[in-house]
C-alpha cells in the first residue's frame, strides 16, 4: 500500500500547462484586493455550486440557486433545493477540512448528500458506475469490497507525493471518479475535493469556479474520463483538467476586471479620503466638499459599501446615528 502510485505519466505538455497556470495566477491584477470583495466571492461560489449540481441534472437556474442561498422561497423540486443548500454548507467548510483526511471526505459527503441518499457519508456497499449526459456507461467502478482500500491508498499517495499540486489534484480527481466510493454524489465530491486540494495549496482557488468550466465542457469531461479509463492511465483527464483550470482563471480574471470597472469616479474619490480608522459621514462629506447628504449616500457611500470596500462600525444598523465608516 505504501508504494501505491496511480497510473499516469507526466508529459512536457502538462508542465507547459502548469507553467501557464502559474503565470496567469501571477498576472491577476490586485488579487490581494479583490479577494476581499464579498460580491465577487459570492458570485464565484454561486457559479461553483450551480455548475457542479447542473452537471448532476439539478434543474435550478443560477438565479434560483442564488435565491436559495439567500434564504428566499424558491419553487422547484424539493431534492434540487436541498442539494443547493447542502452544497452551500459543504463549500462553507472549505477552510475547515483536512484535505488529506478520509474522515473529512466522508464528513463532507454527509453534508453534501444529507437527505438525498440513505448512505450519505458512508463508503458504498453496492456496485455503481459513471454515466454521461445521455445515460451511456462511461465507467463501471471497482467492486464495493475494495473501494475503501482503494480510497485509503489514494489518500496515502496524495498526502505523500511531491508532484506539483495542479497535476496531483487532477490525478486525484480522476482516481476518485474511477473508485466511485459512494453510492451517489461522487461527481460533485470529486470536483469539490480537487477545489479543496487546490485551495489548500493556493487560497485563491476558493474563488475560482473550476466547476463552471467543467459544466461548459461537460461532454469533454466525460470523454476524458472514458479515454483515460480505456488507456489505463489518467493522462487525458489530467490534460483536460489543466486546460479547465487555465480557462477558469481567465474567467475569474475577467470577472475581477469587470468588478473594478463598476467603480465610479465618485467611489475612487471616496476611497482617497477614507482612512483605516472610523470617520463620520459629515467628516467624509467635508473632505470631499459635498453638501448633499442624499447625493453622498447614493453616489459615493452605498455603492462602495455594496462593493465591500467600505466597512461600517455598526453594520447591523446601517442608518444608526452613530454610524462611522472606514476601509481595511
Amino acid at each position: 500500500m505504501d508504494n501505491y502510485v496511480p497510473p499516469f505519466e507526466i508529459t512536457n505538455g502538462m508542465f507547459d500547462a502548469a507553467s501557464k497556470i502559474m503565470e496567469r495566477l501571477g498576472e491577476l491584477y490586485g488579487v490581494n484586493e479583490w479577494e476581499r470583495f464579498p460580491r465577487l466571492r459570492k458570485v464565484s461560489r454561486i457559479k461553483s455550486i450551480h455548475s457542479s449540481l447542473a452537471i448532476e441534472n439539478n434543474t435550478l437556474s443560477i438565479k434560483q440557486v442564488t435565491d436559495v442561498i439567500a434564504g428566499k422561497r424558491v419553487v422547484g423540486p424539493v431534492d434540487d433545493i436541498r442539494a443547493v443548500k447542502n452544497a452551500f454548507s459543504a463549500y462553507n467548510e472549505l477552510n475547515n477540512i483536512d484535505v488529506y483526511s478520509l474522515d473529512d471526505l466522508q464528513r463532507i459527503h454527509g453534508i453534501m448528500m444529507s437527505g438525498l441518499v440513505a448512505e450519505c457519508g458512508m463508503i458504498r456497499t453496492g456496485e455503481v458506475g459513471v454515466f454521461d449526459t445521455q445515460g451511456n456507461v462511461v465507467h463501471i467502478a471497482p467492486p464495493a469490497q475494495i473501494a475503501k482500500e482503494n480510497l485509503v491508498q489514494l489518500f496515502d499517495w496524495i498526502k505523500n507525493s511531491e508532484i506539483q499540486m495542479l497535476i496531483k489534484s487532477s490525478v486525484f480527481h480522476y482516481e476518485f471518479e474511477f473508485i466511485h466510493p459512494f453510492r451517489d454524489g461522487n461527481g460533485r465530491m470529486g470536483r469539490y475535493w480537487q477545489t479543496a486540494l487546490l485551495a489548500h495549496w493556493k487560497p485563491i482557488f476558493r474563488y475560482i469556479p473550476i466547476e463552471s468550466v467543467i459544466k461548459d465542457n461537460q461532454e469533454e469531461y466525460y470523454n476524458a474520463i472514458r479515454k483515460s479509463t480505456s488507456q489505463g492511465k489518467s493522462n487525458v483527464f489530467i490534460e483536460f483538467m489543466l486546460d479547465v483550470i487555465l480557462k477558469a482563471i481567465d474567467g475569474i480574471a475577467n470577472d475581477a476586471v469587470g468588478h473594478y470597472s463598476h467603480f465610479s469616479v465618485q467611489i475612487n474619490k471616496l476611497m482617497s479620503v477614507l482612512e483605516t480608522y472610523p470617520q463620520s459621514a459629515n467628516e467624509l462629506m467635508n473632505k470631499l466638499g459635498l453638501k448633499s447628504r442624499e447625493g453622498f449616500r447614493k453616489n459615493y457611500l452605498l455603492p462602495a459599501i455594496e462593493a465591500g470596500i467600505v466597512l461600517m462600525t455598526v453594520p447591523d444598523k446601517p442608518t444608526s446615528k452613530n454610524q462611522m465608516y472606514y476601509k481595511i
